[in-house]
């Protein structure tokens, strides 16, 4: 299959992007984020993307845990997109800015009550020492008839990409890639690369 990029990576992603919704490909915004703490020790973990545009994508997390840390002393981050039944890749890595809180309210006010009560509840990263299901009840009678908000330490992050690259498999590892790299604002170098 021909691969013909589009010049803004952005527009070539939703594209594949959509390709997965359409092809209903499981767990489709689903994507490993690669951190690195200040002592450049690296981490990696799945997380969900909840939206993307020209500014970048956005996930949400607690602030707390291992990747918020990790992102507040290293800004920094790569993503990894794998659409196994599309035998697609994309990688993306960049600058990580926090969201602004007014989009985080929203993101978190769309969520089902059952997951604004565990993150309230949730000390994600730390050791469990007490019951998290109690925890959960109490906290499920306290907002029993009320809206639940936000809590402070539960927040967005964007990657900003400055480099973009977009696999697709082929046979006997004839992979075909694209590498976009940012030269400047709105402006990217497209370079094929070897499989």
């Amino acid at each position: 299959m021909t691969i013909i990029p589009t010049a803004n990576p952005i527009e070539f992603f939703d594209l594949w992007y959509q390709e997965a919704l359409q092809t209903k490909v499981k767990d489709q915004n689903a994507m490993v984020l690669a951190t690195c703490s200040k002592d450049c020790i690296p981490s990696a973990r799945v997380v969900l993307l909840k939206e993307y545009s020209k500014e970048g994508f956005v996930f949400f997390t607690n602030v707390n845990s291992r990747k918020g840390k990790e992102l507040k002393e290293n800004p920094k981050a790569a993503l990894v997109f794998y659409w196994i039944e599309l035998y697609k890749q994309v990688r993306i890595e960049g600058k990580v800015k926090l969201l602004e809180s007014d989009k985080a309210d929203n993101y978190f006010a769309s969520r089902p009550k059952e997951s604004q009560i565990n993150a309230w509840c949730s000390k994600q990263s730390s050791i469990l020492e007490d019951c998290f299901e109690n925890k959960m009840k109490i906290m499920a009678e306290k907002f029993k008839d009320k809206e639940i908000t936000r809590p402070d330490f539960w927040v967005g992050f964007c990657v900003i990409p400055e480099i973009i690259e977009f696999w697709q498999g082929g046979k006997h590892r004839n992979h075909t890639r694209y590498k976009y790299q940012l030269t400047e604002v709105n402006s990217w170098k497209i370079e094929q690369l070897y499989p």
